[in-house]
């Protein structure tokens, strides 16, 4: 199949910059995240997409608008960034001085969730994804650590083999095959980059 999935992080905001988890937070853009989002639009406005998928929360969706694919833009509660529960708004560093060696793929998040209830998420969107595929590319706007498990579920590696792929604001990856099997055919891209 040639079809391709992108996927597309949404532009800064204070808790991105910040190195803070940002789950359910429904934090705006920066006006540099919003200068991010707009500068996907030259880049995708050269392609078609069947379909355009956006999570729910406002940085996603704005970086969507932005991006100039607004029209198209469907809501995917499955694409929601990674419920941080108690670790919501705190940085990796502060949640390490009480639970040494912390990271969100081995040990989940208190009152949020694990990397297995994330995965479970990742299937969906994918075969949501996979349904329109035939028709044409699809886009998935979100967020840093959904799309990395997303990813890592795409290559069979499940949503923890997303901690081997960091991702920037606003970036473009894309996922495809490579001989009938499931691959990365671009990632990280700033938008000048892919074009």
């Amino acid at each position: 199949m040639s079809r391709q999935l992108w996927l597309l992080r949404h532009g800064a905001t204070e808790w991105a910059l910040d190195g803070r988890h940002t789950g359910i937070t429904d934090l705006p853009l920066l006006p540099e995240g919003e200068a991010e989002a707009r500068a996907l639009a030259e880049v995708l406005g050269q392609q078609h997409f069947a379909a355009v998928f956006s999570s729910p929360l406002q940085r996603a969706r704005r970086t969507c608008e932005l991006a100039g694919l607004g029209e198209q833009m469907q809501i995917n509660e499955d694409i929601v960034e990674w419920n941080y529960g108690d670790y919501e708004g705190i940085t990796t560093s502060t949640i390490r001085e009480t639970v040494p060696k912390w990271t969100v793929w081995s040990h989940g998040c208190p009152n949020g969730e694990d990397a297995q209830q994330v995965e479970v998420r990742c299937v969906r969107a994918i075969n949501t994804a996979l349904a329109v595929l035939e028709a044409g590319d699809v886009a998935l706007f979100a967020h840093g650590h959904i799309l990395r498990a997303l990813a890592g579920t795409w290559l069979g590696l499940g949503a923890c083999g997303g901690q081997l792929l960091p991702l920037g604001t606003a970036t473009v990856s894309i996922l495809g095959w490579e001989r009938d099997i499931r691959a990365i055919q671009r990632w990280n891209a700033p938008a000048k980059r892919v074009a």
